[in-house]
């Protein structure tokens, strides 16, 4: 009987205009050509990342499964039987690091109580690489992905994070989809204390990266652009 294979996470980049040989490690260049089965958020942007890398193997050949909100945990665990007949499956999100804010999380829960090693590889995080340049509490913090999408219910969620922040000194990182980003900036505005520091963090490790770290007043002087860009929000005392 052979061996168990091993689950990869496979880290990608943030963005199409992002240069793979900048932030991806070479040796994900070589390990894609060594697995030929892939659990994936969406098959055509997967194929095109895994052309971008230099796989070698004709992409008809390789076996995507497709991962979303919507798999049920049955067919997940049916993704994982090539491991236990002793074949590597690498793990592929849409941007950024596979189980970081994204369905991943589900495979690997899976692969642990099946006894199945999982490798994480090295790649941006859009979420910790906002933290180090904003200039915030690193040794406490939490991500709280999508606000609601409500005004009413969004404004009580940033006075609730805000209150977070001062009393238990804990930095604050939350997102948004880029066509409501500057709604979410104006509710972060109109409902923070003066002095409350906000960070920016758009388009991370894009040429059109733009990371930045004012205090509430100060943003209100100057309100940047942000539509349509992927952004994390970044907030602390």
């Amino acid at each position: 009987m052979s061996s168990k294979g091993i689950l990869y996470l496979i880290p990608t980049t943030l963005g199409e205009t992002a240069e793979t040989a900048e932030v991806i490690p070479t040796k994900i260049n070589l390990l894609i050509n060594t697995i030929d089965e892939y659990i994936v958020e969406n098959e055509k942007t997967a194929r095109h990342y895994l052309k971008k890398l230099g796989i070698k193997k004709p992409l008809q050949e390789i076996v995507l499964h497709a991962l979303n909100q919507h798999t049920a945990t049955i067919e997940i665990s049916g993704y994982l039987k090539s491991i236990n007949e002793g074949k590597s499956i690498g793990v592929i999100s849409e941007a950024g690091c596979p189980g970081v804010a994204d369905p991943g999380s589900e495979v690997v829960r899976l692969a642990h109580l099946n006894n199945i090693q999982v490798i994480p590889l090295v790649g941006p995080s859009s979420i910790l690489l906002a933290l180090m340049a904003s200039g915030f509490n690193g040794q406490s913090f939490a991500f709280n992905g999508y606000l609601p999408k409500e005004r009413g219910d969004r404004i009580k969620k940033i006075k609730e994070l805000e209150k977070l922040v001062y009393n238990k000194s804990q930095t604050q990182l939350f997102i948004e989809t880029p066509y409501r980003n500057m709604h979410l900036l104006e509710d972060i505005l109109s409902n923070c204390d003066a002095k409350t520091r906000l960070c920016i963090a758009c388009d991370i490790t894009l040429p059109t990266e733009y990371i930045k770290t004012k205090s509430i007043g100060e943003w209100k002087k100057q309100i940047p652009d942000i539509a349509k860009r992927p952004t994390l929000f970044l907030i602390y005392k």
